[in-house]
């Protein structure tokens, strides 16, 4: 699960410029790598705070001895960590692990500090609503075998179902959005898998015209890249949501 990466990291955006008590930041996929906790920009989150990772997650993989000493160590961690699927996971584990409703959406519960955020929820985190929807295209899976490749990386069209439902319960206006995927008109843009076209492509597009929202954040491209007027690609940086862009 291990890839490489940019460690160009803001160190400089940790300040609390959200105006409340905790803050609540996003970085891009982790892959199981625990050296991305190990950055100063994640060890500097505070005590109560919020991190949410834009997919690929990577560390509910093969349910090994040496991952769930990772997970012990996360749970130590003083902040929660709250992270959506992306298209390198093991579902068929992430999936056996007990579901409950948090903050007015559903969750996987990992550990005490340790949630998955499901497709199609939307979250009230420190008094802003969250949109949150995981999954999308495996680039590589034609190479990747049924014991690293999972078809319930794309999303179902009862996924996309329930988040228009969610979405219209408040009233199509959100804070923050939290997908794995772009929009598929930024895919073009990024030059990033612009063949690949799936429901939730077309999905996205109606939301970008539909819903009113402050911010959108997605991991799929594993680059940091500040798309105007809304967007941010997220990957080694770790970015209060609050985030300006003159900041980067």
């Amino acid at each position: 699960m291990a890839l490489t990466y940019d460690r160009k990291i803001c160190y400089n955006k940790l300040e609390n410029t959200q105006g409340e008590k905790n803050m609540v930041y996003v970085t891009g996929d982790t892959h199981g790598e625990w050296e991305r906790f190990q950055e100063k920009a994640i060890r500097r989150i505070k005590k109560g705070d919020t991190l949410i990772i834009c997919g690929d997650f990577g560390f509910i993989w093969d349910g090994s001895r040496k991952e769930k000493q990772i997970l012990k160590k996360m749970e130590a961690l003083p902040f929660l960590i709250a992270f959506i699927d992306g298209c390198h996971e093991n579902f068929d584990l992430l999936e056996s692990y007990p579901v409950e409703e948090w903050n007015g959406g559903k969750i996987h519960r990992i550990t005490k500090n340790i949630i998955h955020l499901m497709r199609g929820q939307v979250f009230q985190i420190e008094n802003k609503k969250f949109f949150t929807f995981g999954g999308g295209h495996s680039q590589d899976y034609e190479y990747r075998t049924t014991q690293t490749w999972w078809k319930q990386e794309r999303p179902t069209h009862q996924e996309v179902e329930t988040a228009v439902a969610n979405l219209q319960k408040h009233g199509n206006k959100i804070d923050y959005v939290i997908t794995h995927e772009p929009p598929g008109s930024l895919k073009d843009c990024l030059g990033v898998d612009v063949a690949q076209r799936l429901e939730i492509h077309a999905f996205f597009a109606d939301m970008v015209r539909a819903c009113y929202y402050r911010k959108w954040f997605f991991g799929k491209c594993h680059i940091d890249k500040y798309i105007p007027v809304k967007f941010f690609a997220v990957f080694a940086q770790v970015l209060p949501v609050t985030v300006r862009d003159t900041d980067l």
